[in-house]
């Protein structure tokens, strides 16, 4: 081996570096264009970077780029990666999805890995005579047959929730089961790894008691003595309102000493960073979370997995699968395949789920990704796997990833998962056929007055609901290998108390409340299928709301919107505060004037006012609206005489009119009709506020 000084290797990592993350970004993006996860494309950059394609090119390129001498250095970088990646895998285990699914959840996962694993063991028993020398010395057959069967068994939690969340399929029953067991996937398989890991390690039987002794003896330390030494973690965030360097420093030192113990111990150091991820706090720790997520990860993800990644890919070498090889991998995905399915499929169809969802749970299950590598590579230091088996349990590993995403595009159509997910919606906010305002909340201690306006706009309508919605932009990008659906389920939580408090109220009001919470980069695209899947009739919104900060842009209202839309300007006044003077409605005969003129009935009826008609100029136009104050009188509504000329509390206009002058504090209501008000004509409109004004 060739001799080079230090500065030479220091100069040849860094350009190795270079390389590997250029490639490594490059991929990335081009797998996300292709609709896989980012992690399949740099996975398969680092195989590109190795014999399989590098070194298969005239010139022994790859031997030339990562020399044998400079690998070392490499691999210590890849294992702090793998190290940190474990870490977010704990991290991202929450037991509280499989809440009101343990039943299924736990017997879905059971029989996930038990079937692939009794599978895989069978398999390997035969594969083992062609397998069985590793380094000049003979693999032993149960560690051997124990390992293939715990690697067909792992399902990969954080590519399973980035498929679900990107196609909003944690909205809806079959994802929220899903993920609850992939979660208890993640418990069990782990677990019955770290056993297989000491059996394979200790040299006899009185070894394997005593690495699994010290296991246990180090997991309850971890929950029982650290876990909540870590909770002061959760204060200093607070106290600070950041992840301070000194935090982010305590996190890692806790990180780095939990592996090297595990690795003490025998059971290799990803169960330690893995356990200290677990007993991470959880409880009021979503920003916590959050802030520790994304800086772990701009160093793991542009930096440390990519050199995993050519370290594993170094060991792959696809051109040399012989016609044996290919067999071989035939056998191994058809059980990792099928075991997977087949056990997912048949014990959610014992529990009742219906055919599609269990067909899509047994595709999803599938899943193997990164964790699958991790694994893989224990194996190769371990010394149980030869090249030519890790080669083919790689391939496996990226074709199982791979199918995930376009098999659950068959089995559940984009038309399907939108029904369900409006069924959901609607489910999960307890909605009744009834006349539907939705409030679109953006600060819930600002917008008290903007939810006492919905229910003003109500007027005599029965039954009524008023459903509060907050929908947050995403201001991070999310996370590229963890899922960031915990901090994201947190945060959609703290937003859903906030909005109980509004949401009483509206129930002070005598009306039935609902709330829901959003995250998107699209807010009005999400308010205009939250309308849909509610049937609301108005949906009331602040100006200015869904424009991004900073933007001249006006608020966007998309046509296909069905309910009518209020876009609200002006202060509507401290929350409770009762208003007394009348509402102003600017007249006009078009949709919008129409909708305008039925919701300011409304308003006038809710709060009790009169109701001041402004026409415009001409004669006709003042017996216009002389005849249409008429007809509300004897529809019950409190129209102002003439000479009634209080300042409005209230000035309802259709979109596209001029705003008369007024008190520049007084809150305008600009209508955008719907499509119903577009079919109207005024006798229809007077009507509909006839039969509402009298119910």
């Amino acid at each position: 081996m060739e001799h080079r000084e230090i500065a030479e290797v220091i100069a040849y990592v860094f350009v190795d570096l270079a390389v590997i993350i250029v490639l490594a970004r490059l991929m990335g993006r081009l797998a996300v264009k292709l609709g896989q996860p980012a992690v399949v494309g740099e996975i398969i950059a680092g195989i590109m970077l190795g014999p399989t394609l590098l070194g298969a090119l005239p010139g022994d390129l790859d031997a030339k780029l990562f020399p044998p001498d400079i690998k070392p250095f490499l691999n210590v970088l890849a294992q702090l990666g793998l190290v940190l990646f474990m870490f977010l895998v704990g991290l991202e285990v929450d037991l509280s999805f499989i809440k009101g699914r343990e039943r299924v959840a736990a017997s879905v996962s059971i029989a996930s890995i038990l079937l692939p694993f009794s599978l895989g063991i069978v398999l390997a028993l035969y594969l083992w005579n062609d397998h069985n020398v590793v380094g000049g010395e003979e693999v032993d057959r149960l560690g051997f047959a124990l390992f293939i069967g715990v690697a067909m068994s792992i399902t990969a939690f954080p590519v399973l929730a980035r498929i679900l969340t990107e196609r909003n399929m944690h909205r809806i029953p079959i994802g929220a089961l899903a993920l609850a067991c992939a979660a208890v996937d993640d418990v069990l398989a782990w677990s019955l790894l770290a056993v297989v890991v000491a059996i394979v390690a200790a040299s006899s039987f009185g070894g394997v008691i005593a690495i699994l002794g010290w296991s246990i003896v180090f997991a309850l330390v971890m929950f029982l003595v650290v876990k909540p030494m870590l909770r002061m973690l959760v204060t200093w965030h607070e106290r600070f309102g950041r992840l301070t360097p000194d935090m982010l420093a305590g996190v890692l030192v806790g990180i780095l000493l939990s592996a090297w113990i595990a690795e003490e111990i025998g059971i290799h150091f990803i169960f330690g960073a893995f356990l200290f991820g677990v007993i991470m706090p959880r409880h009021n720790a979503a920003k916590l979370t959050h802030e520790v997520t994304e800086r772990l990860e701009q160093v793991s993800v542009l930096l440390l997995l990519p050199v995993f990644f050519v370290i594993t890919g170094s060991n792959v070498d696809v051109g040399a699968i012989t016609l044996t090889g290919l067999g071989e991998l035939a056998l191994i995905l058809l059980v990792a395949i099928s075991g997977k399915f087949v056990g997912a499929y048949f014990a959610a169809r014992a529990q009742r789920v219906p055919k599609r969802q269990a067909t899509a749970l047994g595709a999803l299950m599938n899943t193997r990704g990164l964790t699958e590598l991790v694994i893989l590579n224990a194996g190769l230091m371990l010394g149980v796997l030869d090249g030519s088996m890790f080669t083919l349990m790689v391939i496996m590993a990226v074709v199982t990833t791979i199918m995930a995403a376009p098999l659950l595009n068959v089995i559940y159509p984009q038309r399907i998962l939108d029904r369900d997910i409006a069924a959901a919606e609607r489910a999960e906010m307890g909605l009744v056929d009834a006349y539907t305002v939705q409030v679109v909340v953006d600060d819930p201690e600002r917008d008290a007055g903007l939810v006492s306006l919905a229910c003003d706009l109500v007027g005599r309508e029965t039954p009524a609901q008023v459903v509060l919605t907050r929908v947050m932009r995403r201001t991070q990008p999310k996370p590229e290998v963890a899922s960031g659906l915990g901090a994201d389920l947190l945060l959609m939580a703290t937003a859903s108390e906030e909005l109980r408090q509004l949401a009483r109220q509206i129930e002070a009001r005598g009306l039935k409340a609902s709330i829901t919470s959003r995250f998107s980069d699209d807010p009005w695209a999400e308010v205009a299928d939250l309308a849909a899947s509610s049937a609301s009739d108005v949906v009331v919104v602040r100006s200015g709301w869904g424009v991004r900060e900073g933007s001249k842009e006006a608020t966007p209202w998309p046509a296909a919107l069905n309910g009518t839309v209020v876009v609200v300007s002006g202060e509507l006044g401290e929350p409770g505060l009762a208003p007394h003077g009348p509402v102003a409605v600017v007249q006009d005969e078009e949709a919008n004037g129409r909708a305008a003129l039925r919701l300011a009935a409304q308003a006038s009826i809710g709060r009790a006012v009169p109701l001041q008609l402004q026409a415009g100029d001409g004669r006709r136009a003042e017996r216009r609206a002389a005849g249409v104050g008429e007809s509300l009188r004897r529809a019950g509504v409190l129209v102002a005489d003439d000479e009634q000329t209080a300042i409005p509390s209230l000035v309802v206009t259709p979109a596209g009119v001029p705003v008369p002058p007024s008190d520049e504090l007084t809150p305008v209501l600009v209508v955008h009709a719907s499509n119903a008000d577009r079919d109207r004509d005024m006798d229809e409109t007077l009507a509909s506020i006839g039969g509402s004004a009298q119910a």
